[in-house]
């Protein structure tokens, strides 16, 4: 057998497997006019037996990465092709003792299976990465194992793998838990899901305000407001501190059940605390209540998010004109067009022949030749 050219810049690398950092990591750190030489060079002196080998091609390929293997099936709708291709190459590679999968590779190609629902395949892989290759799962392995079982709707069998996370003395990440209570909650299941917010802190996780809003989410659409509003008080408690998501859920649950009074209350508090919410916020409770046709409490939302600053939605806002005109109250009709003017919004003509008609019809005189104003002058 011959030398290997010593000048070459490429050398082969022999590791003894299981190799925790193969050559096909350390390939994608060059530049990409270097990585193609690298998979183009011509292989030098390979085994006779090894002539006809998968790896036998024009160009005779020395390495194969085992992260362009994964990408192939990533990249595939369907995956079973690539994911031949990947088995096939993987022995070639230890055949030669070039490289061995990593934990990298094989949860990337794990992720890819879970992500196509071919589950069954994933946990072989899982598998044999343990007893064959002497890889050892870490918390993001087990992750990809478990939000794919979530997603297929298995959430016994999710919760099952972190039960053997924690027999294995290895502590899941947050997320994790936040997928499958996430998964829990979906299916209805929420002792099982309050259980494993008990269980986090025996991992010494803190539940943060994705775990939280999720259970919040929950209550709020089984139309369990007070106990919602209850894990928000525990989560600020906590030291938790919640978003602009979370009080939506909650207005938007409390409106769901018409206690506006309270989701008013909330909206005009919340400032004082040093949380300021975002115009979302606002206009999830004016829209329920134009729907519902409660023109009193519509009114001072307008009012509220105007001098904050927010602009109403526009279907929204020509909808309370609307109703504020057919509900025989001009004057409180030109106020609110009044503000929304002053932020940019232009009624539909619909609103504007409907408010004019009512404000005569009313012998308003003064909002009559107001609104003939806003008209001839082109602010509207």
């Amino acid at each position: 057998m011959n030398d290997v050219n010593l000048n070459s810049p490429f050398k082969r690398i022999h590791r003894r497997p299981p190799s925790p950092v193969p050559l096909s990591r350390l390939l994608f750190l060059f530049p990409f006019s270097i990585r193609l030489l690298f998979w183009t060079v011509k292989k030098l002196d390979p085994p006779p037996e090894a002539t006809t080998s998968l790896l036998e091609t024009p160009w005779k390929q020395k390495f194969i990465s085992h992260e362009l293997a994964v990408n192939m099936i990533i990249r595939e709708k369907d995956p079973q092709p690539a994911l031949e291709t990947f088995n096939k190459v993987v022995e070639e590679m230890k055949k030669f003792e070039l490289s061995y999968p990593n934990l990298v590779t094989c949860s990337t190609l794990m992720s890819g299976l879970c992500e196509n629902g071919r589950l069954k395949e994933a946990v072989d892989l899982f598998e044999e990465m343990i007893a064959k290759d002497h890889i050892l799962p870490d918390a993001l392995t087990y992750n990809i194992l478990i939000s794919g079982f979530c997603q297929a709707g298995k959430i016994d069998r999710a919760q099952k793998i972190l039960g053997f996370t924690r027999d294995k003395g290895c502590a899941p990440y947050i997320f994790t838990c936040a997928t499958l209570m996430s998964g829990l909650c979906k299916e209805g299941q929420i002792k099982e899901a309050e259980g494993l917010l008990h269980e986090m802190r025996s991992f010494s996780l803190k539940p943060d305000k994705v775990v939280f809003t999720t259970l919040i989410s929950y209550f709020c659409q089984a139309q369990r407001v007070d106990e919602a509003v209850q894990f928000l008080q525990k989560m600020r408690q906590e030291g938790c501190k919640p978003d602009v998501v979370t009080f939506n859920v909650v207005i938007g649950g409390l409106c769901g059940e018409r206690r506006f009074d309270e989701a008013l209350r909330m909206l005009e508090m919340l400032p004082y605390e040093g949380i300021f919410l975002k115009k979302s916020s606002y206009r999830i409770t004016l829209n329920f209540l134009c729907k519902i046709n409660e023109i009193e409490m519509a009114f001072r939302i307008l009012g509220l998010l105007l001098v904050r600053g927010f602009t109403p939605h526009f279907a929204t806002s020509n909808q309370l004109l609307l109703q504020l005109c057919e509900a025989g109250r001009p004057a409180d009709a030109c106020i609110a067009l009044e503000g929304l003017l002053d932020v940019g919004f232009r009624p539909e003509l619909q609103s504007w022949v409907l408010l004019s008609e009512t404000v005569c019809r009313e012998r308003k005189l003064l909002p009559a030749f107001e609104l003939l104003d806003h008209l001839t002058l082109g602010k509207a």
